[in-house]
């Protein structure tokens, strides 16, 4: 019987080719495995779509590393619902279904966080992008002429796109086409994720650990490193751990380890990007206390 099992997605499990990109998500998930068994827990590292593993051997399942979840959407739905009545996620299956989906951020709003100017477009609205647009800057009242498109279930910024108001209509096909089936966001564009970097600030059990900053490659506006955007070490201010500890606190339940991504939007004000307590990168490789740090977090909390 195993305590833990680390879920991965199956091409990180032993994959052909080691680059920059997979070593460093080999790297973390050894380091986390490392720190369980220091503590005498019993684990296991497996793709979470592996079909003979059994499910019932393992107490916990913990997400780390399952990046493919989204382009498998109903295959991986089916699992969580299945494998959620054979063993207990960290965090829990609720808090995945709550957060898997951006409009949790609505929710947030709605008590107290401050997030980006956000329209939420639903596919039965039938509006083409100048529509969703107009709507968007009269609800909203955008200071910009630039926006952000971009799915509420996605990962790896997954048809995410910038944009002028002047360029609506070369974007309105994709606009149209994604909205066909999913909801879309509509946000101002902010200049400071590009001119300042987004802050990632990591927290087990509601406790502040450690931040990172994300900058963009010069020329382009995402900060992942799958595009060519860095991340280093950051020392986080008080009124930021502050504002991350609010947004773990506004949760239907408080989770076990969360990222929270914040930036200074467009009129200086902190606000916040994504909350990830799904399977969030949580850069244990820049500083590598913080991997003791949430194990022993899970320890003390699943098995005392």
């Amino acid at each position: 019987m195993f305590d833990i099992t680390i879920l991965t997605e199956s091409k990180y499990i032993n994959p052909e080719e080691i680059n920059a990109y997979n070593r460093n998500i080999l790297l973390e998930d050894k380091l986390l495995e490392d720190a369980f068994k220091i503590i005498g827990l019993r684990v296991i590292r497996v793709a979470w779509n592996d079909p003979y593993f059994d499910w019932t051997s393992t107490k916990y399942a913990l997400f780390r590393t399952t990046w493919d979840y989204f382009e498998h959407y109903d295959k991986f739905n089916n699992w969580v619902e299945k494998t959620s009545q054979q063993t207990t996620f960290i965090n829990s299956k609720s808090l995945i279904g709550w957060n898997i989906d951006k409009h949790y951020l609505q929710e947030l709003r709605a008590k107290g966080i401050h997030i980006p100017k956000t329209l939420f477009v639903e596919p039965d609205e039938k509006l083409s992008l100048l529509q969703a647009i107009q709507k968007a800057m009269e609800e909203f009242e955008f200071n910009s002429d630039e926006f952000v498109l971009k799915p509420c279930i996605a990962a790896g910024a997954r048809h995410t796109y910038k944009f002028h108001y002047s360029e609506w209509k070369k974007h309105d096909a994709i606009f149209q086409e994604l909205i066909s089936k999913e909801t879309i966001m509509l946000q101002e564009f902010q200049k400071n994720i590009v001119d300042q970097g987004e802050i990632s600030m990591m927290l087990f059990n509601g406790q502040f650990t450690h931040a990172v900053i994300k900058k963009a490659k010069k020329g382009d506006f995402r900060v992942q490193d799958d595009y060519g955007g860095t991340v280093a070490l950051y020392q986080s201010t008080k009124e930021q751990i502050d504002f991350a500890e609010s947004v773990v606190n506004a949760c239907p339940e408080k989770p076990i380890y969360a990222r929270v991504d914040i930036f200074k939007d467009n009129e200086e004000n902190l606000a916040l990007a994504e909350l990830e307590i799904f399977e969030p990168e949580l850069w244990f490789r820049l500083y590598p206390k913080a991997v003791n740090i949430f194990a022993m977090c899970i320890k003390e909390k699943l098995f005392a």
